[in-house]
């Protein structure tokens, strides 16, 4: 009977895991920051307009809002970096509802507002962050002759 010690290297046919396709673990770690926030905004904005604080009883129409935000998630997911671009531009009419809410309103309302809006900015910096990394780390492999 033979006994196998396991291998401390990886074998041939496992990729090492590379968190985005430039294999950046910043990169990576912006990634993660902006998909969670922009679930986050989701899970938000949908509590916010249908239980948490609705214009309505029984909830609002307005938990719509939250659709716009459903389509960038497959462009962060699969690494696009058009997607971080654009997301980070409409991003700010979120934050711009959230401000006009924070202040015209009060009470809970205004507290879901506020956390909306750091929501917002937080996902403004990550997908700013990603590109300005990816960019980066882009320019380097060009620079670097390949051997």
């Amino acid at each position: 009977m033979k006994t196998h010690s396991a291998s401390a290297t990886p074998s041939p046919a496992t990729p090492s895991p590379s968190p985005t396709p430039d294999g950046t673990a910043a990169a990576g770690w912006t990634r993660a920051l902006a998909v969670g926030c922009l679930l986050a905004l989701i899970a938000l904005g949908l509590a916010w307009e249908l239980w948490l604080a609705p214009l309505r009883d029984g909830g609002s129409w307005w938990a719509l809002k939250v659709l716009p935000l459903t389509w960038p998630l497959a462009g962060l997911l699969k690494h696009r970096m058009y997607t971080y671009r654009w997301l980070s531009l409409m991003v700010w009419l979120y934050f711009t509802e959230g401000i006009v809410r924070a202040t015209s309103e009060g009470g809970l309302s205004s507290g879901l507002a506020w956390g909306q809006v750091v929501l917002c900015v937080v996902l403004f910096v990550a997908c700013a962050l990603h590109v300005r990394l990816r960019l980066r780390a882009a320019k380097a492999a060009e620079a670097t002759p390949n051997a």
